[in-house]
């Protein structure tokens, strides 16, 4: 029986023109990865040329990364076209590729964005739990700094006790 993958998510992350690339990023993704918890299925960097405008790759690696996003985003790689998809599920949710496409357009020119499509190893068991009881996606998304700010109060509490709950586990167990 193939492998089934897990959820897939596409992060766009912009840098402004003074971007500092120390490595830093890169190193927590490949922590994540150590740890089975996400693995990297493609990347790509862009940039937004500072006269033309034009979406340009920055770091495209051949065969090994940057074709699938690369083809997301319209761009022709050796004259790679994307695939058909097929077999769409109902109550399908998350990014178009009209989105993906306005994400990139949305770039300031002179600035750069990363392009990360990674497979959320974690929940593959969980993803297979959902659709095997009917269960379907509604919507999902990143909480903004706002909507964090309306219970960051109920949150930071319920954080305390869970730490507290593992510690006294951990002392048990010890």
């Amino acid at each position: 029986m193939a492998q089934e993958i897990g959820p897939v998510q596409l992060l766009a992350i912009g840098f402004d023109p003074d971007a500092r690339f120390e490595g830093r990023i890169m190193d927590e993704f490949a922590n994540l990865e150590r740890h089975e918890t996400i693995r990297i299925l493609d990347l790509l960097f862009v940039g937004k040329d500072a006269e033309t405008g034009d979406l340009l790759a920055l770091d495209y690696q051949g065969e090994e990364l940057g074709a699938i996003v690369g083809a997301l985003l319209g761009f022709d790689f050796e004259g790679e076209q994307p695939s058909e998809v097929s077999g769409i599920e109902s109550h399908a949710f998350g990014l178009s590729q009209r989105e993906i496409h306005g994400i990139a357009a949305s770039l300031k020119p002179g600035s750069s964005a990363g392009f990360l499509l990674i497979e959320h190893v974690w929940a593959r068991d969980l993803k297979r739990a959902i659709r095997d009881a009917g269960g379907f996606p509604l919507g999902e998304g990143f909480l903004t700094p706002e909507t964090l700010a309306e219970v960051a109060t109920e949150l930071l509490a319920m954080s305390e006790t869970l730490e507290e709950l593992e510690a006294e586990e951990a002392g048990a167990g010890a």
